[in-house]
């Protein structure tokens, strides 16, 4: 009778190794980890659970809140009722094609379609979109050849 359950958990172990790693997502031009632009502050916590941190302020266009989690990710409400941005710093979040932070300037080029490299106000970036006001973009932030900070994000100015 005490082999069954030895058996049942050295399986299950098994299995779990197995595994593959469950890593939050970033989806191109729509969110990060669970929070997609547009949501709430109640679906974002739904998705997510309670921010470590919440910090609130107000900027040139107005006020905002920012919802802080472990793993290097941060949602930003400005004007405090949707997401206008998600970032992260976290190495497990990815694209569904593996990019993310620590990913080159090269993998970013041939893994996200769209994308474009350059400078732009003095800091290297890779992203999708045009710099249009109102629309999603995602930004891929570069230090050293390499991915330092996801960020997507609408366009406010």
């Amino acid at each position: 009778m005490r082999r069954f359950p030895l058996a049942v958990a050295a399986t299950t172990a098994a299995m779990l190794a197995a595994a593959p790693a469950a890593h939050a997502l970033v989806q191109v031009d729509r969110g990060i980890a669970g929070a997609r632009l547009g949501n709430t502050q109640a679906q974002v916590r739904a998705a997510l659970g309670k921010p470590a941190r919440v910090s609130r302020g107000t900027n040139d266009f107005g006020r905002f809140v920012v919802f802080r989690y472990g793993g290097g990710i941060r949602v930003t409400f400005q004007g405090e009722t949707a997401v206008t941005g998600v970032s992260t710093t976290g190495l497990g979040d990815r694209t569904s094609r593996g990019v993310g932070v620590g990913s080159t300037q090269a993998e970013v080029a041939a893994k996200v379609p769209g994308v474009r490299c350059e400078v732009v106000a003095g800091d290297r970036i890779c992203h999708t979109g045009n710099f249009q006001p109102g629309r999603a973009m995602t930004l891929f932030l570069l230090a050293g050849g390499k991915v330092s900070r996801v960020d997507v994000a609408i366009l406010i100015d």
